[in-house]
């Protein structure tokens, strides 16, 4: 059992990080000049404007990262606190530290610019490590999540950088950067902290009631209702449009096909609260890398059947199979949401890329694969090999998945260890997925088996 003195440090240790952050903040951070009093001789003029009518996709995304991510998380009968006000805590750090991390990696002159925009980028990187924390729902202590966020959010930042900035990649949506990166550093740590081939089998509490499966289709419901704005609010000119369209219509073709598929394979042809709970919402990944391209609208929908189809497929099958013969336990399914969709997203990605014609994208192509065109802002076609050409393009989509899964898969196996090896205390079989060891809760519940 965790003492108190043990349980006052750690989170004397969450403070001492804030204060660093605020320390940081004061050093390096500056507002953006849209957030500054406009000129008397107004040549900024509209600057503003700009930022603030992303303020409603702004206000979409804050619900799908505190709202929809929390109640998602709360199918564990007995660690609801946990998971929603975890989800609040982590979010509310990662977004300070990701303001850090990706101005560090853009400072002007020294400082870091603070805008709406670089607000919403950081609320982005926050589905990161809470994607991560869904692999290790209900097994981890705070100081644990504090550490892992720390980490993970950091090397977020600089995969990030060089999928996008460098390698120059399309990934609009984040299925990539966000999604897999996620997922696969979650599983990662989660591999590391298996445990032994002797308590390999279910925990007395992990698992739903009938309560608890109900408040975690409301996190399912903000989240499909939000997921087009998660998609669309980097895209730019008509391409935000087009990644609005195309995620409904992923998300409505993986929804359906999700309940078909759910009750062919389930037990006794019934419907699976899991399935419904978390397929659904796989075209929302699977499509999000390709959001803003020309995918046709039967494009998002295919994109939707093929997800919602692997997604339960991979809770009916591949979820057991990884427990059973690799003991790894991915609590919330990670892997079937985020992980194999997104390697979907980047896939089509590939696919579409080598399709891109400057017929087709027309002065959008600058926007969506600026290493397309050429110096004077025409295309490959045109300046003759200046520019890289479709073929190129989807060769680049492919290795920047496999550079995020190197990373990823690497950094989360070097974090589990540390979290495993170090002087960190992990929690023991009967102590995980409840409340109790840093909640108080209502003695009746405290008293149920």
């Amino acid at each position: 059992m965790h003492t108190p003195a043990s349980k006052v440090s750690g989170y004397v240790v969450l403070m001492i990080v804030q204060i660093v952050f605020l320390v940081l903040f004061w050093l390096f951070v500056r507002y953006d000049k849209s957030a500054l009093p406009a000129r008397l001789d107004n040549e900024d003029a509209g600057s503003a404007d700009e930022h603030v009518s992303k303020y409603p996709q702004f206000q979409d995304i804050q619900v799908m990262i505190f709202v929809g991510f929390g109640f998602l998380m709360t199918f564990l009968r007995k660690y609801g606190y946990s998971a929603t006000g975890y989800t609040l805590f982590m979010a509310a750090l990662v977004v300070q530290w990701s303001v850090l991390m990706k101005g560090f990696l853009h400072m002007e002159g020294g400082k870091i610019s603070l805008s709406l925009e670089s607000i919403i980028d950081a609320d982005i990187a926050a589905a990161v490590p809470l994607i991560s924390m869904g692999a290790l729902l209900g097994r981890t202590t705070p100081i644990q999540l504090l550490c892992m966020s720390i980490v993970e959010v950091a090397l977020f930042a600089a995969n990030e950088y060089l999928a996008l900035n460098i390698l120059s990649i399309c990934d609009c949506g984040g299925s990539i950067t966000v999604h897999a990166f996620g997922a696969y550093f979650g599983l990662a740590v989660a591999m590391m902290l298996r445990p032994s081939s002797d308590q390999n089998e279910a925990g007395k509490h992990e698992g739903a009631n009938y309560t608890s499966d109900i408040f975690a289709m409301i996190g399912t419901t903000f989240l499909w209702v939000y997921w087009p704005s998660f998609n669309s609010v980097l895209a730019a000119g008509t391409g935000g449009e087009r990644a609005i369209l195309n995620t409904f219509l992923s998300l409505a073709a993986a929804t359906v096909t999700s309940f078909v598929v759910s009750a062919l394979v389930s037990h006794e042809n019934k419907l699976d609260m899991v399935h419904v709970q978390n397929s659904t919402l796989a075209g929302g990944v699977a499509v999000g890398t390709v959001c803003n391209l020309l995918l046709g609208a039967h494009g998002a929908v295919l994109i939707g059947i093929i997800a919602g189809t692997i997604s339960v497929l991979g809770y009916r099958y591949l979820t057991p199979w990884l427990t059973n013969n690799l003991r790894l336990h991915d609590t919330c399914g990670v892997h079937n949401l985020h992980g194999m969709p997104a390697l979907i997203s980047a896939i089509a990605s590939a696919i579409y890329a080598s399709l891109v014609t400057v017929d087709s994208y027309q002065s959008e192509l600058q926007d969506i694969f600026p290493a397309m065109v050429g110096n004077n802002g025409t295309t490959t076609k045109i300046m003759g090999g200046l520019g890289r050409n479709a073929s190129s393009q989807a060769g680049y989509q492919l290795f920047g998945i496999a550079l995020t899964l190197i990373i990823a898969i690497g950094g989360g196996i070097l974090t589990g260890a540390a979290l495993k090896y170090a002087s960190f205390r992990n929690l023991q079989k009967d102590e995980q997925h409840q409340d109790e060891q840093y909640w108080e809760v209502p003695a009746l519940e405290s008293k149920e088996e």
